[in-house]
């Protein structure tokens, strides 16, 4: 993904959320570190360039963001917070053995498990958004 601050800019002001630079910082981390971050690899990341944004400043902006559906915060297998930035459906393969989340978009699985909890509904539940969580292990050995 390529990082356009303008871009991130009108997206921040379309959240309603105010522009500031450790907002920005923020969203930039998450847009160049890609594989969906930790909160400890987005403050790593930005105090190369920002030593300055406090913690606990990444993690209320983090907490904002998520709020506000800027990003999305995805919890792994071993219990670790991870974001993403990537607002467009998706689901998620976690490769088991490097710990690597990759987003996957299949239109055609979306559309099959759709039509199936539409004849298959869970009793006395709305189902806003389905999304998939696959783990594996990478078959591809350049990894």
């Amino acid at each position: 993904m390529l990082i356009d601050i303008k871009s991130i800019q009108e997206l921040l002001k379309e959240k309603g959320l105010k522009i500031t630079p450790q907002r920005i910082g923020v969203l930039e981390a998450i847009y160049t570190l890609r594989n969906h971050p930790t909160a400890e690899q987005i403050i790593d990341f930005i105090h190369k360039t920002h030593p300055s944004i406090a913690i606990g400043t990444v993690y209320k902006t983090l907490d904002t963001f998520v709020k506000h559906g800027v990003v999305n915060k995805i919890l792994t297998e071993g219990e670790v917070m991870r974001y993403d930035g990537i607002l467009r459906h998706h689901h998620h393969l976690h490769s088991e053995d490097n710990d690597e989340i990759r987003d996957y978009i299949n239109e055609e699985l979306d559309e099959i498990l759709r039509e199936y909890f539409e004849k298959n509904a869970i009793k006395d539940y709305q189902i806003n958004s389905i999304t998939l969580h696959i783990s594996g292990k990478s078959l591809n050995k350049t990894n």
